[in-house]
């Protein structure tokens, strides 16, 4: 999505950011926060001359604790340098994701992103202990807290956490870190039914339990593209579905032997027919790009409409199946992948160029399949200016209006992400 804007202003301070929005709030001017711009919704992108915001410089670690591990920094330090930072102290962060090198922390907490450690260490809503967050008036809200336990009053950081720019800047996080695992494994299988994947799933839960960090699938056809456009290369037989499971722990013996029952078990049950496992870091990480390149992958294919959608487990293949029958020869391509254990399929559908019949044919379909089963429409990627519209099919209309309250409380006159996240008529 392109944008436009006339003022691109980076601060290196919260002052510097009090400053700005208290300049802009008095004379009504609006303002785009801006972190590594990797979203995907046009949550970050100018699209009414709004000033530009960017936290780009402010990218400095300020405190880091190696008892507990709460990690304390700016909000424009970049995902893959903290995970550097903290790893070099034996900790990793507790949210990894595809565009982790141009990522800002602060945007991952504005977004509320989700990523490939949502299963094993949760949301950011429970890993981010506080926050530092400029208002639209200028008022800066220290909440920058490091403590895990704090009963008092209400817990005013989740009004931020996945706000998108709306209601403050966040300019500071305080996170807390898991320890980094000693021992890693990965496993690449490949199963012949989303059926066959589904009780895999179940069996790795009941098998693998504490160490399992992270649970992906991707389709037959999503293989097909990282192949051909990408020329990486299918490590086991071809499949119609592909797994990647990650564990992450602290003896290796241990983990190994029940990863080794686990894989005996889907085995010899004919759940999965083919696999192979890595534990070198170099093998790792050929076989997680198999699944993170999804992705770089899709771009190369031709325009993507892409979902990021929320749905019972049992369910998320099955909106695919229903999309391609849908769509017929309209589309070049419709292809799932993503988190089976968060019940996240990110909906990818390509074509040769951008096609206005072809997102009429897409949209609302795609949003009225999802109500149905009471999912959500957006997952991890948030609602941006691209799907504020479509808030409904997911929330109730008291829901949303008590939304519209809050950002009238907090930007009562509207400087901060003008006509993001919340429907039209509440701006």
């Amino acid at each position: 999505m392109a944008g436009h804007s006339e003022v691109l202003l980076r601060p290196k301070t919260t002052e510097e950011v009090s400053h700005i929005l208290r300049y802009c709030n008095e004379r009504n001017l609006a303002v785009c926060p801006q972190g590594g711009n990797t979203g995907l919704v046009g949550g970050s992108v100018p699209v009414f001359d709004e000033v530009i915001l960017s936290t780009s410089l402010m990218n400095q670690v300020l405190t880091f604790d190696s008892i507990s591990g709460i990690l304390t920094c700016q909000a424009g330090c970049v995902l893959e340098s903290l995970s550097q930072y903290v790893e070099e102290k034996d900790f990793i962060m507790p949210l990894d994701l595809g565009a982790k090198g141009s990522c800002h922390i602060g945007g991952n907490v504005a977004t509320n992103a989700g990523g490939l450690r949502l299963l094993r260490y949760g949301s950011l809503r429970g890993t981010v202990l506080g926050l530092e967050v400029v208002l639209a008036d200028g008022r800066v809200l220290n909440c920058l807290a490091t403590l895990r336990k704090d009963n008092t009053g209400y817990d005013l950081k989740q009004l931020f956490i996945g706000s998108e720019g709306t209601l403050g800047v966040i300019t500071a996080v305080s996170i807390l870190c898991p320890r980094k695992p000693k021992a890693v494994n990965v496993a690449f299988l490949g199963c012949s039914s989303f059926q066959h994947l589904l009780e895999t799933f179940q069996c790795c839960r009941g098998m693998l339990g504490e160490i399992l960090s992270a649970f992906e699938f991707l389709d037959a056809s999503c293989m097909k593209l990282v192949e051909t456009h990408l020329k990486l290369t299918n490590p086991i037989r071809e499949c119609d579905f592909y797994i990647l499971i990650e564990t992450a722990g602290s003896n290796a013996t241990h983990d190994e032997e029940k990863l080794h029952n686990f894989l005996e078990e889907v085995m010899t049950s004919s759940l999965v027919t083919d696999g192979t496992v890595a534990t070198e870091a170099a093998k790792i990480k050929a076989l997680w790009s198999l699944r993170e390149r999804v992705t770089e992958a899709l771009t190369h294919d031709g325009y993507t409409y892409k979902y990021d959608i929320s749905l019972p487990v049992e369910k998320i293949y099955d909106l695919v199946k229903d999309m391609r029958g849908h769509l017929g020869d309209m589309a070049k391509n419709v292809v799932g992948y993503g988190h089976v254990g968060d019940g996240n399929l990110h909906l990818n559908i390509t074509s040769p160029s951008k096609d206005p019949a072809l997102l009429a044919a897409i949209e609302p379909y795609v949003y009225e399949w999802t109500a149905e089963w009471k999912g959500s429409i957006s997952a991890e990627h948030g609602l941006g200016l691209k799907k504020r519209n479509y808030i409904y099919y997911s929330k109730p209309s008291e829901a949303v209006a008590l939304m519209g309250n809050i950002k009238a409380m907090l930007d009562p006159k509207g400087i901060l992400n003008p006509y993001k996240t919340l429907p039209d008529q509440l701006h």
